[in-house]
């Protein structure tokens, strides 16, 4: 199956605007901007099933729905702050596919009647901001941005904007603040960015991945896309397949695939040749799910994922075999999330620091028990009650890796 994602696999030099337009490069905008209504195009994303692949898989068409029409201007922000630890798929298709990705980010803006769209960077991409950069002047010198596109009143602009490193601005108000020029710390929501996003109008959001998948939608249908996948999950994913597998990397496959086809017929098997132990199917923000055959063969996509007491999110999926303690995990993952919350809510802020000293006490050895039923208090005690996702998140392995690991916590403050 040729890849509808990662193209470059496929196609040498898709990277390159000539290449590009020869494999069908900018049909699908010219299609939507000269032969349809903006609607159209809208609805034509809600029926091809397309969820948000930023992580919380909300439909895409549903969110462009939503956009406030009484309210103008309206914008268009890509998402391409990408710091969740596991998940590196969208800078691959900024880097070797970046026409596909901006395409796909002007027929959104012209379904949302946005005349400027900004693509939000973390701060270490400066190489590929540089390249989006020289990406977006070539199709303005061909036409495909600028003024009066294919002989319409449309008009769209693409701006770059660079972030400070910050994980928060992977939340999407911190991300507009910090777009702003302010702090970037989440907003009280609702209201939310379709009614209130940038500058205060509004604004539609979604990560790169999704963008990407705009453009196939509109050049091949919704049926085609749909043809592809899940009920439940329609087209395709990439998963970013990390840790103890023998072939890291990002996988382009249907939702619907398996655990076990990923790790095994893609990511070459575990190393040594030792059991799965637990996986992490969204980073570091994931719960952690206990493996045995029947999780192996479970179908990837956003419901049935579910089932197992976890979430899909971006599909980062972190496998770990039976060489790792589960308390040396969440000592990572809380480090991480300590250093990156924000501080505006007093549950993450102070829950989080609280987190991190009783898992350096357990892993150390240097804790008892009565530290691991801390821990689990201090993180059920946050649960529904931080500002934002990150809070939430910081959780997710804490609870999951207690409830479902309590040997190796046992383990752990013994030693």
């Amino acid at each position: 199956m040729a890849n509808v994602l990662l193209r470059h696999r496929d196609i040498a030099d898709i990277n390159k605007i000539d290449v590009y337009k020869k494999n069908g490069g900018f049909d699908a905008l010219k299609k939507a901007v000269s032969k349809m209504q903006p609607n159209e195009v809208t609805d034509m994303v809600k029926n091809s099933g397309l969820r948000g692949r930023g992580g919380a898989g909300f439909p895409t068409g549903m969110k462009w729905s939503f956009i406030d029409t009484k309210n103008w201007p309206h914008y268009v922000v890509a998402n391409a702050d990408e710091s969740e630890p596991g998940t590196f798929k969208d800078r691959e298709i900024m880097e070797s596919n970046p026409f596909q990705f901006l395409e796909g980010l002007a027929i959104a803006s012209y379904a949302v009647g946005a005349n400027a769209a900004y693509i939000y960077l973390r701060g270490e991409f400066w190489q590929v901001a540089a390249t989006l950069d020289e990406k977006i002047a070539d199709m303005e010198k061909a036409g495909y941005l600028g003024e009066n596109l294919f002989g319409t009143e449309y008009s769209l602009k693409i701006y770059t904007h660079l972030g400070a490193g910050a994980y928060i601005c992977g939340e999407e108000t911190a991300l507009l603040e910090s777009l702003e020029g302010k702090r970037g710390q989440p907003r009280v929501r609702p209201p939310f960015p379709p009614s209130f996003g940038l500058y205060g109008k509004p604004t539609i959001i979604n990560n790169v991945e999704t963008f990407t998948n705009v453009t196939p939608i509109l050049a091949n249908g919704a049926e085609w896309y749909k043809s592809m996948g899940t009920a439940d999950s329609a087209g395709v994913k990439i998963f970013s397949l990390s840790g103890r597998v023998r072939k890291p990397g990002n996988y382009e496959l249907p939702f619907g695939t398996t655990f076990r086809q990923l790790i095994y017929e893609h990511g070459g098997g575990i190393l040594d040749g030792r059991p799965v132990k637990a996986i992490m199917p969204a980073g570091a923000s994931s719960s952690l799910i206990a493996v045995d055959d029947k999780v192996l063969d479970t179908p990837m996509d956003y419901a049935t994922v579910r089932t197992l007491g976890a979430d899909l999110g971006s599909a980062s999926v972190i496998v770990l075999d039976d060489t790792v303690d589960i308390d040396w995990v969440i000592n990572k993952t809380i480090h991480f999330f300590k250093h990156e919350s924000c501080g505006k809510c007093t549950t993450c802020r102070e829950g989080n620091y609280w987190m991190k000293n009783l898992t350096e006490r357990i892993h150390s050895g240097t804790g008892a028990q009565n530290d691991v039923d801390l821990l689990l208090n201090v993180a059920k005690q946050m649960q529904g009650k931080c500002l934002c996702a990150l809070g939430e998140f910081s959780t997710m392995a804490v609870v999951t890796g207690i409830e479902r690991f309590p040997q190796d916590f046992k383990k752990a403050v013994k030693a």
